[in-house]
């Protein structure tokens, strides 16, 4: 993994998307910022270039709209030379039931489809870039998944919205490890740290835990260790490999939510 590389952030106007985007442009890294206002991407710009010469680029789209999740990988595509690392960050808690643009129940479609859209659709750039990395930012919050009832029509809980929608990223990450075998893609999940100090954790939870620098630190592990070269497929607690919920290891139910993504997502 080299020191220095183009690392596509999604959600990285605040939170631990703008964490980990402000020490990777310290590094040297470029850096390209995802986030859904022309406003808070430029704040986040200043925020991150104040930390010395960054290279960086924005790109605004709503991860709300598959359409919005297409034009942003085209943007890119047509942009950039190279994709060293794609972390999939950006996510949501919905107190009560929305749908997407698309007519998805909005959790599943925020934090998990648009992330299974947009990782497909750059594949080939993070292929012809490789040694290239994929990193998608979980939860410990794990529900099965109900594929009679996906989209939560007969009982919307937003904790358990949110917690199906983060195990959806990890059997994505462990299917998709799968079918890369030995492309120099790797792709890695990660609870980074139990109920950080970001503003989606304030007004959801109420509550804090831990701080964004500790999940910062357990994130960035994933994106440029030299330890975790060709490591992939694994799930992490913070900064330690841990297992997830049982569902993750059934690989027909892998295979099932892979079918359905493609589906929903047009492809």
């Amino acid at each position: 993994m080299p020191d220095r590389g183009t690392i596509l952030i999604t959600g990285s106007t605040d939170g631990l998307g703008l964490a980990c985007a402000t020490d990777l442009a310290a590094q040297g890294a470029t850096v390209l910022l995802h986030g859904r206002s022309e406003e808070r991407l430029r704040q986040a710009r200043a925020a991150v270039g104040g930390t010395g010469d960054a290279e960086l680029a924005t790109y605004r789209a709503d991860l709300s709209s598959l359409g919005a999740v297409r034009e942003l990988a085209d943007r890119i595509l047509g942009d950039q030379d190279r994709l060293d690392v794609l972390v999939n960050n950006a996510g949501v808690v919905v107190p009560e039931r929305q749908l997407s643009r698309d007519g998805y129940e909005l959790t599943f479609a925020v934090n998990y489809l648009s992330h299974f859209l947009l990782t497909t659709l750059l594949l080939p750039l993070l292929e012809r870039s490789a040694p290239a990395r994929i990193v998608n930012v979980a939860s410990v919050g794990q529900r099965p998944i109900d594929f009679d009832d996906v989209m939560l029509e007969r009982s919307y809980e937003p904790i358990r919205a949110y917690c199906q929608s983060k195990l959806a990223q990890i059997m994505f990450t462990l299917e998709l490890a799968e079918k890369l075998g030995d492309s120099g893609v790797t792709v890695n999940a990660l609870h980074p740290a139990t109920l950080m100090d970001t503003k989606m954790v304030r007004d959801s939870f109420g509550t804090v835990m831990s701080s964004v620098d500790e999940g910062k630190e357990a994130t960035l592990r994933l994106v440029s260790s030299p330890d975790l070269d060709g490591v992939t497929g694994r799930y992490y607690d913070g900064q330690r490999e841990s297992t997830a919920d049982q569902q993750a290891y059934d690989a027909d139910a892998r295979r099932r939510l892979w079918q359905l993504s493609e589906a929903l997502c047009g492809l």
